[in-house]
């Protein structure tokens, strides 16, 4: 592989990792007092779970990103994909900070529909440009629907 390549891979792979770090420095404080406390449904997954998912879903992310980069940005849609992939990015790192940081699943109820239609949006612009760009982030949205109903319940069990 080129060096090019490769630095664009480890760039994209970094940044969407980056946004998970950023996203654990309000989850991790938070899971053993205030989210401990919180009653939840039975369809909670244990903690241990969340962590190896939401790796590999940053994971999946990088690469989508590193294939759209590389498409080169005067290809039809590549921005435009890429500017919907930077939103969702930036709305996923929100959601943190609204559950765990400020300890309202009310407002990241809210936000989560507002990241789950940026998500969808970001998959049918990256189908557009690349087919693979798009499908990795098919696992990402089924996890943040997931992740919508368990918030949804959280909420309505707490209110």
């Amino acid at each position: 592989m080129q060096k090019r390549v490769i630095f664009k891979l480890i760039v994209s792979l970094i940044i969407c990792q980056l946004a998970g770090f950023v996203g654990s420095l309000f989850t991790t404080p938070s899971i053993p007092t205030w989210y401990a406390s919180l009653a939840k449904p039975s369809f909670t997954p244990p903690n241990w779970v969340f962590s190896p998912v939401w790796i590999s879903l940053f994971v999946l992310m990088g690469i989508s990103l590193f294939l759209l980069w590389e498409k080169t940005l005067h290809f039809p849609g590549v921005k435009t994909a890429i500017f919907w992939f930077a939103v969702q990015l930036g709305l996923n790192m929100l959601w943190s900070i609204l559950f765990f940081g400020l300890k309202s699943p009310f407002l990241a109820l809210i936000e989560i529909i507002v990241l789950w239609i940026a998500i969808f949006l970001t998959i049918l612009k990256s189908l557009r440009v690349l087919k693979l760009a798009g499908v990795l982030l098919i696992p990402y949205l089924i996890w943040v629907s997931f992740a919508a109903g368990l918030n949804y319940s959280i909420w309505t069990l707490n209110a």
